[in-house]
């Protein structure tokens, strides 16, 4: 699969979701793959996973795992104005990420 357009979260960033089963619910970005354009957010996408025992003292058995969602289906939370976009913002000390809405930094 071929990356098209470039990731611009980050992890431990706060991301709402805006399309699918998840949609409308929150939480923050765990782990990013950035060629498969997919994210893994705390909590949400939640299935289920058979677990093997491997230690004597380990329980065998059916848990919970987040899997990955698609980038595309995620937007960063704007600690003022709520689900934006991002731009940059260069200045004399860097390149740094600003809400698209109100401009304050991300």
């Amino acid at each position: 699969m071929t990356t098209q357009g470039r990731i611009k979260l980050r992890k431990n960033d706060t991301v709402k979701v805006i399309s699918g089963r998840e949609k409308g619910k929150t939480g923050r970005v765990v782990r990013i793959d950035r060629e498969k354009m997919r994210a893994v957010v705390e909590g949400l996408n939640m299935v289920k996973k058979a677990v093997k025992q491997k230690k004597q003292n380990q329980k065998a058995g059916i848990t919970s795992v987040e899997a990955p969602l698609s980038v595309g289906k995620l937007m960063i939370m704007c600690r003022k104005c709520g689900p934006t976009r991002i731009a940059y913002l260069v200045d004399a000390h860097g390149k740094k990420r600003v809400c698209r809405k109100c401009g304050g930094d991300l």
